[in-house]
């Protein structure tokens, strides 16, 4: 059974041996950030801070911070599932003949009820403050000591399309003005801001309105992060993933719905044109991100549950929690990748990268040049046009094994011949591009080259030992213990 809120995957992961009750007085101030940095870099559990200093409400961090948890997240053994049930629905796209469509159908009912479902109330609701509300009741941390102030950093952004009147999810970090006011964090390549530009170019009104959730299942926090495509709303996903219709709630001063088994929800609107400097903020970059314009959420209305638990994360120096659910959308969204690409066999971020800057790319190699098409097919999916460098290797190469990548990349490639650099839009984090939001980046072909390729050497095989030496050494190694 889907979770019904985050109290039962908090009981998931305590049952699994995955989460600590703190129940020592901590700081949201800084030693939250410092205890749950090293829990995260030492493999250990998430955390509950029953007891934050200037506050009665529970902080729970780390709930993503490893691939377990993600599975416990997501209710599979292995998160290759998720993409298991994404590839047969892509397959369901195209059904051959009478029997193919009748076999279709349960499919096609089973995707029908992921549908989020409208209901009258919740448990969100059980709180409702439209005055007197104040943001300073809630354990917002302040992460890193060059921080510009408290962060709300595992926000659910809900805001519409002016066009079209369709949901969007975003997670854009809030931080907090005052006791009634956030900046909204919408770097400009994403839905949030798009939606902010077309209401503004329309000119027909002055406010915006936007809804944030903070706490709710494990699918419903972790659909906020994906990169789906524009206007494919992430609540329907979320349903996908759990198997179960996420239930939306209206809110009560704005024209936005939200998970009705939410903690927290603020509601408010962003005044079009008004900004305000946000920022510095320590980022997933490992470095802080600097100062800048962005526009001001105002809060009209605070519901809540009675006794609710504040969920939070932090970013910063790799690995941390962000990175096991990077690696969760990885694996999630290559069968989609494979859609447009059907000769990658598979990819990987490392934690190093920090998402966009680097991908290592393994592909079945069928014609002169298809490192480079793959290369550029990726720059144009997506928030993969982030992408800073890319590495292109061939089938037989395990790209989740770095060490191995390194070592064959390295020898396959002629610098000159093999490298190619390419201008574009840049994450608007990336603190070294030559402007803002646009910068260059890299392709790395370093996969076996063909004579159709100008390579007129022999190509080497790599050092292997014969099987049967290896079968015939097996019993002394063994007792070797090697």
């Amino acid at each position: 059974m889907a979770y019904a809120d985050l109290r039962e995957f908090i009981q998931a992961l305590e049952k699994a041996g995955e989460l600590k009750r703190v129940s020592d007085e901590v700081d949201p101030e800084l030693e939250i950030t410092e205890i749950a940095d090293r829990a995260v870099k030492s493999g250990g559990p998430a955390l509950l801070f029953e007891n934050p200093r200037g506050s009665k409400i529970p902080v729970l961090i780390n709930a993503f911070a490893s691939m377990s948890k993600m599975k416990i997240a997501l209710q599979v053994d292995d998160i290759d599932e998720v993409a298991g049930r994404i590839a047969e629905l892509i397959e369901l796209k195209k059904p051959e003949g009478l029997i193919g469509k009748l076999k279709m159908l349960p499919k096609l009912a089973e995707v029908g009820s992921f549908f989020p479902k409208d209901v009258s109330t919740g448990p969100c609701k059980e709180v409702i403050r439209k005055d007197g509300f104040d943001l300073a009741h809630f354990p917002v941390l302040k992460c890193w000591p060059q921080d510009a102030g408290r962060f709300i950093t595992l926000p659910l952004v809900f805001s519409k399309n002016p066009l079209n009147g369709k949901r969007n999810c975003g997670m854009y970090r809030l931080q907090v003005f005052d006791g009634q006011t956030t900046g909204m964090h919408w770097q400009t390549h994403k839905q949030g801001a798009e939606h902010y530009r077309r209401m503004k170019a329309e000119g027909k009104q002055t406010r915006m309105d936007v809804a944030v959730a903070i706490g709710a299942d494990p699918a419903t926090m972790f659909s906020a992060i994906l990169p789906l495509p524009p206007d494919l709303d992430e609540m329907l996903f979320a349903g996908f993933m759990r198997s179960k219709a996420v239930e939306m709630v209206k809110c009560e001063t704005v024209d936005i719905d939200v998970p009705a088994n939410a903690e927290i929800i603020l509601e408010g609107y962003v005044e079009l044109g008004e900004t305000r400097t946000e920022g510095p903020f320590g980022d997933h970059t490992g470095f802080y991100s600097l100062a800048d314009e962005y526009p001001v959420f105002h809060i009209t209305c605070i519901t809540h549950r009675k006794d609710p638990i504040y969920a939070t994360t932090i970013v910063g120096p790799p690995p941390m929690e962000d990175f096991f659910m990077g690696k969760t959308i990885e694996r999630v969204f290559l069968p989609l990748m494979r859609l447009q690409l059907p000769e990658v066999v598979d990819m990987a971020m490392p934690a190093e990268g920090i998402f966009h800057n680097l991908m290592l790319i393994s592909i079945r190699k069928s014609y002169p040049g298809q490192a480079r098409k793959v290369m550029n097919s990726i720059w144009g999916l997506g928030q993969a046009m982030f992408t800073k460098c890319i590495v292109v290797v061939d089938h037989d190469v395990d790209v989740q094994n770095y060490s191995e990548v390194a070592w064959k990349a390295l020898n396959n490639i002629d610098p000159e011949r093999d490298i190619q650099f390419t201008l574009g839009p840049i994450d608007s984090l990336d603190h070294s591009s030559r402007l803002a939001n646009f910068g260059s980046k890299m392709g790395i072909d370093a996969t076996k080259k063909w004579p159709e390729e100008g390579f007129q050497r022999p190509w080497p095989d790599v050092l292997e030992m014969d099987a049967d030496v290896k079968k015939r050494v097996d019993g002394i190694c063994k007792k070797l213990g090697i």
